[in-house]
C-alpha cells in the first residue's frame, strides 16, 4: 500500500512540474512568435542544421564512408562502375556511394549468417544444419541489397516508361507554342511531378552550369537506362545537329512511345491467362476434384470392401 501511494505522489509530482515548466514556457514562446513575425526567422546555426539531418546522414553514412576506405581495394573499377549504374538507375545515387553499398551488402551477410546461425543452434542444436542455416543466411544477406537496388531501379523504370508519352506531349506544345527546348523543358518541370521531374530538373542545372546539351541528355539517358527515353534524347541530338524542326520530331516520338505502351499493355493482357493457368492448377483444380470425385470415390472404396 505504502509502495502504491508512494508512486501516485510521483507521478502527481511529475505532472505538476510539467504543467508548471509548461505555463512558465507559455509566455516565453508567444514572445519568440511575435520577434519571429516582425524580425523573421533567424538563420539557424552550423549545429542545429546538423541535428536536423536524418540519423542516416548524421551516423551511418559517415560510418559507411570509413569502412569503405578500408575495402577499397578489394573493389575493382569495373564492378565499381556495375555498382554506380545499378544505384544511379535505382535513384539513390546521392544517397549512397558503390563503395558504402558493398560495405552494407558484406555487412548484411554477415549479420544474416550469425542470425540464422544462432536460430538454428538454439532451435535444432545440430552443428550440420546450423553451418547449413548460416551459409544459406550469408547469400541471403549479400544478395538482398542487390535484390533491392535492382527492385527499386525496375520500379522507376516502369514509372518513366509510363508517364514519358504525356511529358512528350506537354513538350510538345510548348514548343509549338513557340519556346526553346530549354524553355519548355522548364515548363514541364513546372508542371509535372515524380521521376522524370527530378531527372528534367537535374539535366537543366546541368546545362546551367555550361555542360553542353548533347552531354546533359546522353547522361539522361544512361542514368534512367529506358529504352523509350534514350530514343528519345537520340532524336533530339540527332535533331540539333541536323537543325531539323524539334516539333515534329518529339510529335512524331510521342505517337510511337504511346503506341508502344498500348503494345506492351496488350502484351501483358496476353500473357495474363498463362499466369494465371499456374494457381489454378496448383491450387483450385485441386479443390473442385475433391469436391466433385471424392463423394465417387468414397462409394468405390465401399463397393470393393
Amino acid at each position: 500500500m505504502f509502495g502504491f501511494i508512494s508512486a501516485v505522489v510521483f507521478i502527481e509530482f511529475i505532472l505538476l512540474t510539467l504543467v508548471i515548466h509548461n505555463f512558465i514556457s507559455k509566455e516565453r514562446r508567444e514572445v519568440e512568435k511575435r520577434v519571429t513575425e516582425v524580425v523573421g526567422k533567424r538563420a539557424a546555426s552550423v549545429r542545429e542544421q546538423e541535428l536536423k539531418a536524418p540519423l542516416y546522414r548524421r551516423a551511418i553514412k559517415p560510418l559507411l564512408i570509413k569502412m569503405s576506405t578500408l575495402m577499397v581495394k578489394m573493389l575493382p573499377a569495373e564492378k565499381e562502375a556495375e555498382l554506380g549504374q545499378k544505384i544511379a538507375r535505382a535513384g539513390i545515387n546521392e544517397k549512397i556511394a558503390p563503395k558504402e553499398l558493398l560495405v552494407i551488402k558484406y555487412l548484411a551477410a554477415a549479420g544474416t549468417a550469425a542470425l540464422l546461425w544462432t536460430i538454428s543452434e538454439i532451435m535444432s542444436g545440430n552443428p550440420i544444419q546450423a553451418v547449413l542455416m548460416g551459409c544459406a543466411g550469408l547469400g541471403l544477406g549479400w544478395l538482398s541489397p542487390d535484390f533491392y537496388v535492382n527492385r527499386k531501379g525496375l520500379s522507376r523504370k516502369q514509372e518513366v516508361e509510363k508517364n514519358l508519352p504525356d511529358v512528350l506531349d506537354l513538350l510538345t506544345v510548348s514548343v509549338e507554342a513557340g519556346l526553346g527546348f530549354d524553355g519548355a523543358l522548364m515548363k514541364v518541370v513546372e508542371k509535372t511531378k515524380g521521376i522524370l521531374y527530378e531527372e528534367f530538373t537535374m539535366m537543366l542545372q546541368e546545362i546551367k552550369m555550361g555542360r553542353p546539351r548533347t552531354e546533359a541528355l546522353r547522361d539522361l539517358s544512361k542514368r534512367t537506362d529506358v529504352d523509350d527515353l534514350s530514343t528519345f534524347t537520340g532524336s533530339v541530338i540527332l535533331a540539333d545537329q541536323l537543325g531539323i524542326s524539334v516539333g515534329n520530331i518529339l510529335r512524331l516520338q510521342s505517337e510511337q512511345i504511346r503506341l508502344k505502351r498500348r503494345q506492351r499493355a496488350e502484351e501483358m493482357a496476353m500473357k495474363a491467362p498463362v499466369k494465371m493457368l499456374i494457381p489454378m492448377v496448383l491450387f483450385i483444380f485441386p479443390a473442385i476434384f475433391v469436391v466433385l470425385l471424392g463423394p465417387a470415390a468414397i462409394q468405390i472404396s465401399k463397393a470393393f470392401r
